[in-house]
């Protein structure tokens, strides 16, 4: 066979090249600076359509995209975005700066979110500071005015899927610092959330989704650290501390009467300090056709917690529409494994379970809690199941 003309060769090598160079570049991730569109870096001017604008050209390109803010503070008003017609689905929100939101409260007044992810998927948060700048509200609440509006959640992600929240710092929110609705296979890791102990319904991370975990966080807030709403189904939370806080629930569950349930959620290696409640389930004191049920907790340090360990099943909030009435959620295989340390009241331990429904295979093991340097005591109505190890305070229904 004869050989190829030089030019032939030189003709083919600089093809492939070409070939090659160009696949390259289609691979390249592209980078969008808010910055670069328009967004200011004073904190006082409004650069949402800068972050609109940002999110239009990720959505619209056909490789990985990157919205990055640089440093400095980022004046937002409530934005929505929105991936239903994206074409890309993997899109990094990489945050070096600080988002801030508006102070007067009635300028998102009417709003469930401030910064809302909904139907994307692919999406990672990375870094950064959201200051929700929630005291206003708060003030307006605690005065109790019935003008208040519920506020704004600072971060929320729904009907999303293969979303990643790494790095993020929450402050001050106007009501939940973040939430987690309708999605599925979420991972929180590294979350930093700050609030005052008595800022009202700010609730750290709120969960009513399927296939999250949450890892290595702190939380100290003025309501749940984490609350795990219906729907939600295998949930992992580990390495987090708590506190202030009202401690991490499962509910409240049953205030609809039809209502999906709550299953396979493990909570492990934890930390609560000087919290309202350590582990809590609680549900509404009516009828239900919801549940609780596999259910861990696990190796947990309570330190001056009022209530460590609670099951409650009589919930009725200003004792409207539920009081004297058994709850319908059934509660089964719940799991408490290598929980010590100290409660901050005289009852360590309270399994108030429903009447109606009582609460079965419910499995104690290795639990010493104290109360003052003594004996803690233990409350339970309602509640079957077993207990083995060191069990302090004694639990008599079990």
């Amino acid at each position: 066979m004869s050989k190829l003309p030089i030019f032939m060769t030189w003709l083919l090598i600089f093809a492939i090249l070409l070939i090659t160079f160009s696949t390259l570049s289609l691979a390249i991730p592209v980078i969008f600076n808010v910055a670069d569109l328009g967004a200011r870096l004073d904190g006082t001017t409004d650069s949402t359509q800068a972050f609109v604008n940002a999110w239009a050209r990720a959505c619209g390109s056909t490789v990985a995209a990157t919205i990055y803010v640089p440093m400095g503070r980022f004046l937002l008003r409530n934005v929505v975005f929105n991936g239903k017609d994206c074409k890309n689905n993997n899109i990094v929100v990489r945050i070096d700066g600080t988002l801030v939101a508006p102070a007067d409260y009635n300028v998102i007044r009417n709003v469930n979110h401030w910064i809302f992810f909904k139907h994307v998927d692919g999406v990672s948060v990375l870094g950064g500071v959201f200051d929700g700048q929630g005291a206003g509200l708060w003030t307006c609440k605690r005065a109790g005015h019935n003008d208040c509006p519920n506020g704004a959640t600072t971060l929320g992600f729904s009907k999303s899927k293969n979303i990643t929240i790494n790095g993020v710092t929450s402050v001050n929110s106007k009501r939940y610092h973040i939430n987690i609705d309708n999605c599925k296979n979420v991972e929180i890791q590294r979350v930093r959330v700050t609030a005052p102990g008595d800022s009202p319904n700010t609730d750290g991370i709120h969960i009513q989704s399927d296939g999250v975990t949450i890892l290595n966080s702190i939380i100290a807030t003025g309501d749940d650290c984490i609350s795990v709403g219906p729907g939600t189904t295998n949930l992992w939370i580990q390495n987090v501390i708590c506190g202030p806080g009202h401690g991490i629930s499962v509910g409240s569950l049953g205030k609809k009467l039809q209502e999906a349930g709550v299953e396979n959620v493990t909570v492990k290696s934890v930390t609560f300090r000087g919290t309202k409640n350590g582990v809590r389930i609680k549900s509404w004191g009516r009828p239900s056709n919801g549940f609780s049920r596999n259910i861990v907790f696990q190796h947990v340090l309570m330190i001056d917690v009022q209530n460590p360990i609670i099951i409650d099943q009589n919930y009725c909030p200003d004792s409207k529409n539920c009081p004297h009435k058994a709850s319908g959620v059934q509660i089964s295989d719940v799991t408490y494994k290598d929980i010590h340390g100290t409660s901050a009241s005289e009852v360590a331990v309270k399994f108030a379970c429903s009447s109606k429904h009582p609460c079965f295979e419910i499995t104690v093991e290795d639990v010493n809690l104290t109360y003052k340097n003594q004996q803690a005591q233990s409350s339970c109505s309602n509640a079957f199941g077993s207990a083995s190890g060191l069990i302090l305070p004694a639990i008599s229904c079990l």
